[in-house]
């Protein structure tokens, strides 16, 4: 073996070991076979070395080997070469003040947008959620981490920032400049619709988001609102904890979520009954761009049998990451815990499946019989909103009522 192959089995072990040592939370490879895998990548190169038709740079073929390795477990979980890292290190120490507002994920190894915020440059500029980027600033996205397109897309504010991207439902790239921002934190949006039914739409779970929704949930019932439709589509991103202590708002009793994973102590989180501040009832409104915290409060209501849900399975996307520096001076960004819902599942594997099934068009939510409702800003005022209308029938329907639920609702978190 030579010191090329031999620099590439290293290169290997060292992130092979950073995964025994963690763990990863979907699997239980045991160390036997991880070892056998190990021996087998080395016999590859050797032949790949020796006996491919030309002779291979062996740095690009490992590479491409641990990518493969980390994309194959989750989209969230990455490998940083080297210089990678030392830019992301460096681009993270001094966080740029503008951004483009668009959430992201990957898809087929490419970088993919999830979700817009309000009013956000990306939004302006007229990205979508299933819109796929194959470049950013001149880079290209197959193989790229999460976090390094975030940072490519953050900058000065004024700055513009060129992508080439496919939109939904298209074939053919398209070049998009979009100029950076600095974007203030998304507001929370509540409107009466008819009679005593009341509206909330959440666009992130950012800090302090939680206590802004108790506030609002106590100023409706004081305005007489009896019922409620929690909009949480196209809310992908911010801080599972306050996404926890909102489901704590709507729940008396039960377990609301539970983090576990192979190498991370299981926390389970609970509902106390002082805590809860709404008890009549709720239809939740999600979509494909549904992720993150505001699946977890979805799934918390869904399974204590605390609301019903309208629209669209969500994304599915329910973790949390590590970075773990590497010998090699790269790093390992893996996947070390997962949200379970209170029945058990895997938020990240299964989504939050919708009791009522309806599809909604890329622009459609926020507005009701040809009248938009009040404070909606221009860019999100669609000509009709189905999934809204289906959430308002069911609560003028009979829906289920929550108050001191009784045992039987509540489910405990399965520990498989």
């Amino acid at each position: 073996m030579n010191r090329a192959t031999k620099l590439a089995v290293l290169t290997l072990s060292a992130v092979v070991l950073s995964y025994i040592a963690v763990g990863h939370a979907l699997g239980k490879t045991s160390g036997d076979r991880t070892y056998h895998s190990l021996g087998v990548f080395g016999e590859v190169l050797q032949r790949v070395q020796q006996e491919y038709v030309d002779d291979p740079n062996m740095q690009v073929v490992t590479l491409g080997a641990l990518h493969g390795l980390l994309e194959s477990l989750d989209s969230q979980s990455s490998y940083l070469s080297p210089r990678e890292y030392e830019d992301f290190k460096k681009r993270s120490e001094k966080p740029a003040r503008g951004d483009v507002g668009a959430i992201l994920s990957k898809r087929f190894g490419y970088i993919v947008v999830l979700a817009t915020l309000p009013d956000s440059p990306a939004q302006k500029a007229g990205l979508h959620s299933g819109d796929l980027i194959e470049s950013i600033a001149g880079f290209t996205t197959r193989e790229m981490a999460i976090r390094q397109a975030q940072l490519l897309l953050a900058g000065e504010p004024g700055t513009g920032v060129k992508m080439s991207e496919v939109r939904r439902g298209k074939t053919e790239a398209q070049e998009v400049d979009v100029v950076r921002a600095v974007i203030p934190a998304p507001r929370l949006l509540t409107d009466r619709l008819e009679g005593d039914i009341a509206y909330m739409r959440v666009p992130t779970f950012g800090a302090g988001r939680a206590a802004e929704i108790r506030e609002k949930l106590v100023e409706l019932g004081r305005q007489g609102a009896h019922k409620l439709v929690l909009d949480l589509r196209d809310c992908a991103s911010g801080d599972a904890s306050e996404a926890i202590d909102t489901a704590q708002l709507f729940l008396g009793a039960g377990t609301i979520t539970t983090l576990r994973g192979q190498s991370v102590s299981s926390k389970e989180s609970s509902a106390a009954a002082a805590k809860q501040v709404w008890s009549s009832p709720v239809t939740v409104l999600t979509s494909t761009s549904t992720a993150g915290p505001a699946e977890i409060l979805a799934a918390a209501l869904v399974d204590n049998k605390r609301a019903e849900t309208v629209g669209e399975r969500t994304f599915g996307a329910a973790s949390e990451q590590k970075i773990m520096q590497l010998e090699d001076g790269g790093a390992l960004v893996l996947t070390v815990a997962l949200y379970y819902s209170p029945n058990g599942k895997s938020i990240s594997a299964e989504g939050v499946v919708p009791g009522a099934e309806v599809h909604s068009t890329v622009d459609e939510p926020l507005e009701l019989d040809g009248e938009p409702l009040s404070g909606a800003p221009e860019a999100s005022k669609p000509r009709e909103d189905l999934v809204l209308k289906k959430a308002i029938e069911i609560l003028k329907g009979e829906p289920k009522k929550s108050g001191s639920a009784s045992l039987e609702v509540f489910f405990s978190s399965a520990l498989v």
